[in-house]
């Protein structure tokens, strides 16, 4: 196993990736800077779009283009004429809440977190944007992040980060529901904040542990299998990529805006190689 750093931009806050199997290109975010940025590791071509607030998470649309997640709802955003306009708004408007993070399910819904604004109260929660339609699916988190499915569909991740805590539901891919919350993994001993996550072909989750410097590997029953230590305290998110869904790659966080003072590694996006496994292809939004 190898830990590199990326020749790619030093982010303030890297999160999001989303590997695209049909184009071979990585698209990834920067929630503060508000950009939506495209990297293509055969060629080095590195893109980026401004969207008009910050940004908490995107994914590509099967007819071309990207959604993105912004503070006030899911908007379109077109990668020709870098246009973005509303597509499904939060409905009742609430200024204390922001979406978060979000992915789409094997069927081509969007499900996305809210959080509070200033993580600090449990008025956060779980939705789903499918045919242009947005439905709660649970509520009391304060921060949520990570969503990612095993490989039969049938388990949703999602985290509550303030909480230190990843839930499971069972998840109906057939009607979108997802029910019986449950504790799947606290991650209270390896650091405060469970942020962006992925699956393995096998069903491993792998998570970045942000404050706590480490990205791990458990496995569906919920024991660690291994904790990767990474040159950064400050690890976003991680996605699987590349010809053979083989590498790992990692963004992180520079914690300027919080007035500290970044280390050497902060901010900047890495890659994982030789761990053996390999990742599941991204869907892509159907609306």
């Amino acid at each position: 196993m190898e830990i590199k750093r990326l020749d790619l931009p030093r982010r303030s806050v890297g999160e999001g990736p989303v590997w695209d199997v049909a184009e071979q290109a990585l698209y990834y975010i920067d929630i503060l800077e508000k950009k939506v940025l495209r990297w293509h590791p055969e060629s080095g071509d590195h893109r980026e779009w401004d969207v008009p607030d910050m940004i908490g998470s995107m994914a590509l649309r099967e007819n071309g283009g990207a959604i993105v997640a912004l503070v006030d709802g899911v908007h379109a955003l077109d990668f020709d004429s870098g246009e973005v306009v509303p597509l499904a708004l939060m409905d009742p408007p609430n200024p204390d809440i922001q979406l978060a993070d979000g992915k789409v399910d094997s069927k081509g819904r969007f499900i996305f977190g809210t959080s509070h604004r200033k993580a600090a109260e449990p008025i956060g929660g779980l939705f789903s944007l499918d045919g242009g339609h947005i439905a709660q699916l649970d509520s009391g988190l304060t921060l949520g992040n990570g969503p990612c499915w095993s490989p039969d569909g049938k388990t949703l991740y999602h985290a509550d980060s303030m909480a230190h805590v990843i839930y499971a539901y069972d998840y109906d891919d057939v009607s979108g529901a997802a029910t019986n919350r449950r504790e799947f993994f606290n991650s209270s001993d390896f650091g405060p904040i469970p942020d962006g996550a992925t699956v393995d072909a096998a069903g491993d989750l792998w998570v970045a542990i942000c404050e706590g410097g480490v990205v791990l590997q458990i496995s569906p029953k919920g024991d660690v299998k291994q904790a990767i230590e990474m040159p950064t305290k400050l690890p976003a998110s991680c996605m699987f990529f590349g010809p053979d869904l083989d590498r790992l790659f990692v963004p992180s966080i520079d914690p300027s805006f919080l007035g500290r003072e970044p280390a050497d590694g902060d901010g900047w996006n890495y890659v994982i190689e030789g761990l053996g496994v390999k990742g599941l292809p991204e869907p892509r939004y159907n609306g």
